[in-house]
C-alpha cells in the first residue's frame, strides 16, 4: 500500500512540476516569439515607408497601392537640379547663373538598399496577407497635403499567440490593434512602435 501511495504522489509531483514549467516557459517563450516577429514586420514597414518617400520625391504624393508604388519605383527616375553659380552672392551677375538636371533611375536605389518589390506588400510571418495602405491629401493647418498610411493589426502575424488571452502575459498586448506608420488625419510617417 505504501508503494502505491508513493508512486501516485510521485506522479502527482512530477505533474505538478511540468505545470510549474509550463507556466514559467509560456510567458518567455510568448515574449521572445512576439518580439522576434515585431522585429521583422517593423523594417519591413520601414522598407514601405522608404519605398513611398521616394515615390513622393519622384511623383510629388504618396502611392494608394503597391501596383503603383512598384510600377513607379521601376521605372520612375529622380531629378537632381545642380546650380552653377551662386545666386545668394550680390555681386553675383544672375544672367549667368545655369541649372544643370541630372535623371538617375529609383529602381538603382532601392536595389542598393535591398528592398525586394515584389515582395513589399507581403505581411512576414502571415499566409500571405498583405499590408494596408491607404494615401490622399487632406487640409492640415489651412494648408493641403499628402497623407500615408500602411499597417497591418498584430493577430496577421502573430501565429498561434493571436488570441487575445496572451495579453495576460503583457498587458500592452492587442492582437486587433494595428502596427503601422503614417496616419490619415496628420502629415506624419512616424511608426507607432517609435513611440
Amino acid at each position: 500500500m505504501k508503494v502505491i501511495v508513493s508512486v501516485v504522489l510521485l506522479a502527482v509531483i512530477g505533474f505538478l512540476g511540468y505545470l510549474l514549467v509550463v507556466n514559467i516557459n509560456d510567458p518567455i517563450r510568448f515574449m521572445a516569439e512576439k518580439e522576434k516577429r515585431q522585429q521583422v514586420v517593423v523594417e519591413r514597414l520601414k522598407d514601405i515607408r522608404t519605398a513611398q518617400e521616394f515615390y513622393r520625391d519622384i511623383t510629388g504624393q504618396f502611392a494608394a497601392d503597391f501596383d503603383t508604388l512598384k510600377q513607379v519605383l521601376s521605372t520612375g527616375s529622380f531629378r537632381i537640379i545642380s546650380v552653377l553659380g551662386d545666386p545668394d552672392d550680390p555681386n553675383f551677375d544672375r544672367d549667368n547663373l545655369q541649372y544643370d538636371t541630372t535623371y538617375f533611375p529609383a529602381i538603382d536605389s532601392i536595389r542598393s538598399l535591398g528592398i525586394v518589390l515584389d515582395s513589399l506588400q507581403f505581411v512576414p510571418y502571415s499566409q500571405g496577407a498583405t499590408f494596408d495602405m491607404q494615401a490622399d491629401t487632406i487640409t492640415y493647418q489651412s494648408t493641403m497635403v499628402n497623407v500615408v498610411e500602411v499597417g497591418t493589426r498584430w493577430k496577421e502575424f502573430m501565429g498561434q499567440y493571436a488570441d487575445p488571452m496572451y495579453s495576460k502575459f503583457d498587458n500592452r498586448y492587442d492582437p486587433n490593434a494595428r502596427l503601422k506608420f503614417g496616419d490619415m488625419n496628420t502629415p506624419n510617417t512616424s511608426g507607432n512602435w517609435e513611440q
